[in-house]
């Protein structure tokens, strides 16, 4: 049974920082592609930011860039995102997703996905 757990979530001011992860389990992590995607109240949820299977090559919506960095540790299954320079529009639920079938902005490419952390930016 393959399970996705995003952790790190909360409240923080604008300008601030925080740091989520994604643990995964019942899949061999080094296989699979991994991305951040976010959903905003009224909003469809979006891409954030995406990560191959090695590691070694990154893509980011630009409304991100230069300020969220996503990163993973294979030997402890997990994925990283690094959010700072918060602004209120970040405010949504954060998803982390895996994949196989190449790294992608679309959700639809991913198999599983975790239930969400909240991050709130406040003003």
């Amino acid at each position: 049974q393959v399970q996705l757990v995003e952790t790190g979530g909360g409240l923080v001011q604008t300008g601030g920082s925080l740091r989520l992860s994604c643990a995964a389990s019942g899949l061999t992590f080094s296989n699979y592609d991994m991305a951040w995607f976010r959903q905003a109240p009224g909003n469809e949820r979006e891409f954030v930011m995406a990560i191959t299977r090695s590691g070694q090559v990154t893509m980011y919506a630009d409304s991100v860039k230069g300020r969220f960095t996503i990163s993973r540790d294979n030997a402890e299954s997990t994925m990283y995102h690094q959010m700072t320079s918060l602004k209120p529009e970040d405010t949504a639920v954060y998803y982390c997703a895996a994949g196989n079938r190449g790294s992608t902005r679309r959700s639809t490419f991913y198999d599983y996905w975790g239930q969400g952390t909240q991050v709130t930016v406040s003003s």
